[in-house]
């Protein structure tokens, strides 16, 4: 098969690793519009040539990388390509991807999130093993035909990733708590030491507890704007419940119950059993 990767970013150049390691594709090419971009893709050997919409749409598989608002608007593209042609999103967020898949199209169309990544961007970062034993969420497998509901179950067990199905509202409801909502602190966390440190005291003095919570605050600001649009009232709410948690800590320390803090942070502690 021919697979064509939009988006030569960490997601798509780690996805065409994969893909080739397992030699699931007898042919990778690569579409992108950053031209940066497609000089790198090339330079790394992620795909064999960058093409033009016209060859993309003649792959077999083509694989959405990009931005979750950039594949709403680069799905009317795809309009009228070969009823065999699998397409494969990996946007982030899912009701609203969706929502918007052209009539024409629907039938070819596998909405994934693999539940992967790292705070990097661009083909640089691109790595081997992004996707082994990570979970793929599938959603609403029911829209598309069993050709592609088969080809992609296939191609993401074979790059030995764990599958999930579950229709879109309820992903994006589970993809905002334990993606979102962790992205929106960091990046409040980020932005409210930067307000009252000085950056020189913050290298000095910052230590593993702030490395780990800010690190995803590098993320691609362009990325993660489309994605809280996309799952706002989720994120929303969620966000009200966090500023239940953050009062009542705040109120527990105002009124020196330590004991109840202690209480409260061993309920934390038991996430850990779960996960």
């Amino acid at each position: 098969m021919k697979f064509g990767i939009v988006g030569l970013g960490l997601m798509g150049g780690s996805f065409a690793k994969a893909i080739k390691k397992y030699q699931i594709a007898s042919s990778v090419v690569g579409y992108d519009h950053n031209e940066s971009h497609k000089k790198q893709a090339l330079e790394l050997n992620l795909v064999e040539k960058v093409v033009e919409i016209e060859e993309l749409l003649k792959c077999d598989v083509i694989v959405l990388c990009i931005p979750v608002d950039g594949i709403i608007k680069f799905m009317p593209i795809l309009e009228g390509i070969d009823k065999d042609t699998t397409i494969i999103d990996f946007g982030s967020t899912k009701k609203l991807i969706v929502d918007n898949i052209p009539k024409s199209i629907k039938n070819n169309f596998v909405p994934a999130h693999p539940m992967t990544g790292t705070e990097k961007f661009g083909p640089k970062a691109a790595i081997d093993g992004l996707y082994e034993d990570k979970t793929i969420v599938l959603c609403d497998l029911d829209i598309c035909d069993e050709i592609h509901k088969n080809r992609a179950l296939k191609t993401f067990e074979q790059i030995g990733m764990k599958i999930v199905m579950m229709d879109s509202a309820t992903h994006d409801i589970h993809a905002c708590y334990m993606s979102h909502l962790p992205h929106a602190i960091s990046f409040a966390l980020a932005t409210t030491v930067m307000s009252y440190e000085n950056p020189k005291d913050i290298t000095l003095l910052a230590a593993g507890g702030f490395n780990d919570m800010s690190r995803i605050a590098k993320s691609s600001p362009k990325m993660w704007t489309d994605i809280f649009k996309q799952n706002r009232e989720n994120l929303l709410k969620s966000m009200e419940i966090y500023e239940l948690e953050m009062k009542k800590l705040k109120n527990m320390l105002k009124d020196e119950k330590y004991d109840e803090i202690s209480d409260w942070m061993e309920k934390a502690n038991t996430l850990h059993d779960i996960l």
